[in-house]
C-alpha cells in the first residue's frame, strides 16, 4: 500500500485550502490498530511485526515505519536475539491516544489547521482556524483523557 495521500490535481492546485481536509493519516489509523493488538496481550508478550500485522490486518511494511515512531517516542519497545519483536512500552492505561498520535503525526498534530498540513501555514492559513481552534483544543483534551486501554477494550462505555 502506499502511504501518500492522493489528491486530485483540484485539490493540489486550490489556494483556498478548502478542499483537501486531514485530520489523521491511515498512519495513525494503522499504528493505533497494532497497538490495540499488543494491548490485548498478556503484559510483556513479545510479538513479531508479521503477527502484529496479521492480527490486526495491516500491511506489514507500513506498519514497521510506524512501529520506528512508535519506538522514539517509549510507546512501544523491540527486542532483538532470541525473542525478537514488539511490545507495548508501558501499560495500556498510561499510553494516551495524544502521545499515540503526536508520536506518529508529529507534535502539532492538535494545532494545525483542520485541513491537509501542507497546505496550512503562512502562504496558505486554514480558512476555519478561528473555527476550528476550538474543537482542536477539545479534541486534544479527550486524546489526552482517553487511554490505549480504553480502546482496546472494545467497550464504547468504557471510554
Amino acid at each position: 500500500m502506499d502511504s501518500a495521500p492522493r489528491w486530485t490535481e483540484a485539490e493540489r492546485s486550490d489556494s483556498s485550502g478548502l478542499l483537501t481536509p486531514v485530520i489523521l493519516s491511515r498512519e495513525s489509523q494503522y499504528g493505533l490498530e497494532g497497538l490495540m493488538v499488543l494491548a490485548r496481550q498478556p503484559r510483556g508478550k513479545v510479538l513479531l511485526l508479521r503477527q502484529i500485522a496479521e492480527a490486526g490486518h495491516l500491511p506489514a511494511g507500513f506498519l514497521a515505519r510506524t512501529f520506528q515512531k512508535l519506538k522514539r517516542h517509549n510507546v512501544v519497545a523491540s527486542y532483538r536475539g532470541a525473542v525478537r519483536g514488539y511490545a507495548l512500552a508501558r501499560r495500556p492505561h498510561e499510553i494516551t491516544l495524544r502521545e499515540i498520535f503526536e508520536a506518529i503525526e508529529g507534535p502539532n498534530v492538535f494545532t494545525r489547521g483542520i485541513f491537509s498540513p501542507s497546505r496550512s501555514g503562512d502562504r496558505y492559513p486554514c480558512r476555519l482556524r478561528e473555527e476550528w481552534g476550538p474543537i482542536a483544543e477539545r479534541l486534544r483534551r479527550v486524546m489526552e483523557e482517553t487511554t490505549l486501554a480504553h480502546v482496546a477494550s472494545g467497550d464504547p462505555g468504557d471510554r
